[in-house]
């Protein structure tokens, strides 16, 4: 495929994204692979976060208000007795406690009590703007302030396993919503604290984890390989009733 013919891929392609790199990472990397600067995503991954990433290629990007809005399922683990500034493995521990007696059956009542729709609000370590200026920014300079509570919907929180002082568990929300949050706020509710210890993001709307590759998989492919994976965007973008 010659350079010309790359510029002109569109479609959406799906990653498995690995550990450690950005969303905006992964971009870098599709650009330098197929020579093609419009390259986008569709909902962003924390670097510590493995799972489904909607990667918009060429004139794709325009649909990414459309991708981005579906709802979301993940599997996570969190770690109890731990709270961290980010709410994330990747923070400061701020705070350790004893990890109380709980059963598992006791931790699905509380767990219980996420499900439905409620008002969330952003962590401080987050790229949310407020007056212009990324919250992490603030937050690196240890400052705090207000945040505007985001509307979310959680349909399914269930527990996948349980040892203490670890978790796992399964989660299925509308877009937007801050799965570090929901570790830690059940932290908080199960009287010990927690944050997330690992989070691994297995849906994006009806694109799931099985129809992914892995990103240094797709850099090992050829052009043309690449191309026969992109998904076209009348097939991608979810049917609106007119």
């Amino acid at each position: 495929m010659s350079l010309h013919q790359a510029r002109e891929m569109e479609g959406v392609l799906l990653v498995d994204k690995p550990q450690g790199l950005t969303s905006h990472d992964v971009v870098y990397h599709l650009r330098r692979k197929l020579h093609l600067k419009k390259i986008g995503h569709a909902g962003t991954l924390d670097p510590m976060a493995t799972g489904v990433l909607v990667m918009l290629i060429g004139k794709a990007t325009r649909i990414s208000q459309f991708l981005m809005s579906v709802d979301k399922a993940y599997e996570g683990e969190a770690t109890l007795g731990i709270v961290t500034d980010s709410q994330d493995a990747e923070g400061e521990v701020m705070e350790t406690r004893p990890v109380p007696e709980l059963t598992a059956a006791g931790v699905r009542e509380v767990m219980k009590t996420f499900l439905g729709d409620q008002y969330q609000t952003p962590p401080m370590h987050s790229a949310i703007k407020v007056g212009g200026v990324p919250l992490y920014k603030m937050a690196r300079k240890g400052e705090e302030v207000e945040r505007e509570p985001r509307f979310i919907r959680v349909t399914e929180f269930k527990l996948l396993s349980f040892a203490p002082p670890k978790l796992t568990f399964g989660l299925h929300c509308t877009k937007g919503t801050y799965v570090r949050t929901i570790a830690h706020d059940l932290g908080q509710k199960l009287g010990c604290g927690a944050h997330l210890s690992a989070l691994r993001r297995t849906a994006s709307g009806r694109f799931t984890i099985a129809h992914c590759l892995p990103l240094d998989q797709i850099e090992a492919l050829a052009l043309p390989d690449i191309e026969k994976r992109l998904i076209p965007v009348y097939e991608a973008a979810p049917r609106v009733a007119l």
